[in-house]
């Protein structure tokens, strides 16, 4: 059994009278401990199919299977509990909150999980060092660099063991060496943990650090 499994995933929004279909009838399987890009140009449905795996908005019709479970019809809550159990996210532009360090902002989901004071520090100063942060763990975001504040945001996002990291264009505001390092975190985290990698990106160099790119045009899948 496939860790995600979709199968004919159509979404569609109202415009006028009418419906703007983004997603055009998506197959697709991904297996645990893949690393998989999915790359398309702008307005292809790249970032709605994401959302949609990545359990931030449901489909319009078809389904979806994650980890075996039925998620196209589940609600909100339901939603928010399979992401703080399975998800781990990474944005272009790192989320982070300004005012606190970056070991508070790593213990960040640790809270809505209800994971008590010491073990949440001492499961973020793991994962900080894990990502090169051992010195910087009580700096505020605005100390650190683009590289670093990446890291940081890749920290929380594996702090709660989440199987899954979805990263979308996690390079998109970092220079060609700090890309290229973010890139070799992610490809260590795939193979010495066994963490299935999503990432979404237009930028082929950085899609070839995946093992399989699925490339989505129009709504439709290549």
């Amino acid at each position: 059994m496939s860790l995600i499994e979709l199968k004919n995933i159509h979404k569609s929004y109202p415009l006028g009278d009418r419906e703007l279909e983004i997603l055009k009838g998506i197959d697709l399987q991904i297996e645990q401990g893949e690393f998989v890009a999915i790359m398309g140009p702008s307005g292809s449905g790249k970032s709605t199919l994401m959302n949609i795996l990545g359990c931030l908005d449901k489909p319009s019709r078809g389904q979806y299977l994650l980890d075996g479970r039925r998620v196209e019809n589940m609600t909100s809550d339901e939603l928010a509990e399979v992401r703080n159990q399975k998800i781990g996210f990474v944005f272009q532009g790192f989320n982070l909150l300004s005012r606190i360090s970056a070991l508070e902002n790593v213990e960040l989901p640790m809270v809505y999980a209800g994971v008590g004071e010491q073990e949440r520090t001492e499961r973020a100063k793991k994962a900080l060092e894990r990502v090169g942060l051992k010195n910087r763990m009580h700096h505020q975001p605005n100390q650190l660099s683009g590289g670093q504040q990446q890291r940081v945001a890749i920290a929380r996002a594996i702090v709660n063991d989440a199987p899954i990291i979805f990263a979308d264009e996690p390079t998109g505001n970092l220079d060609t060496k700090m890309s290229v390092e973010i890139m070799d975190l992610f490809t260590k985290l795939n193979r010495e943990l066994g963490r299935t990698i999503i990432l979404v990106t237009h930028e082929e160099d950085i899609a070839r650090y995946a093992q399989r790119i699925i490339r989505i045009v129009d709504g439709e899948k290549q």
